[in-house]
């Protein structure tokens, strides 16, 4: 059975039974929260037991690293749609320790491209195409300045309400502790 079998399978009897009622909530974030962090699957159930977040209490916003790349990316894009259509008014970027993301070699992403099939040909299409593939695929050296770094960004953006505060936290990925390495200061 592969997975899409033993996830629909599942699905049916989760549905039937009705386990979905306990989830039940609305697409507003109870905590008026938006969180941008990494997609690291040790986080998937640490991060919201450690940050005492129930299902609902915040729009939690995930890619490789917690990293905001681009003003006007994916990313920016759905913090803005949080706060100005979702009702969150606080951001916070969640880096965490032992992130896949440091030190993250482009040059061995394109190797093991190159082995699951992806043409030498097309790598080289792709770069002359004025895509920069070694720095779309750079990871950071530094958890701590990568986060300072996305909320700096966020903070910046120029479509950013005056009143948002936008902090970063590192997350031990092993115990939950939290880091507060940039706070907000409520403006006045």
């Amino acid at each position: 059975m592969n997975k899409i079998d033993e996830i629909l399978n599942y699905n049916k009897e989760f549905v039937e039974n009705r386990k979905y009622e306990k989830y039940s909530t609305s697409k507003y974030p109870n905590k008026r929260m938006v969180i941008v962090t990494c997609m690291d699957t040790r986080l998937t159930e640490m991060l919201p037991k450690a940050m005492n977040l129930k299902n609902g209490d915040a729009k939690i916003i995930k890619n490789a690293g917690a990293i905001v790349t681009q003003p006007f990316g994916n990313i920016m894009r759905s913090v803005l749609v949080a706060l100005y259509e979702l009702q969150a008014d606080e951001v916070f970027v969640v880096g965490h320790s032992n992130c896949g993301m440091t030190g993250l070699n482009p040059e061995h992403i394109i190797q093991h491209m190159e082995e699951r099939g992806v043409s030498n040909e097309t790598i080289t299409t792709l770069k002359h195409s004025g895509l920069n593939l070694m720095r779309w695929l750079t990871g950071f050296d530094n958890v701590r300045d990568s986060v300072l770094n996305s909320v700096s960004i966020i903070r910046n953006h120029p479509l950013l309400p005056a009143n948002i505060l936008v902090h970063g936290l590192i997350i031990d990925s092993e115990t939950g502790e939290l880091e507060l390495v940039d706070a907000a200061t409520p403006q006045l």
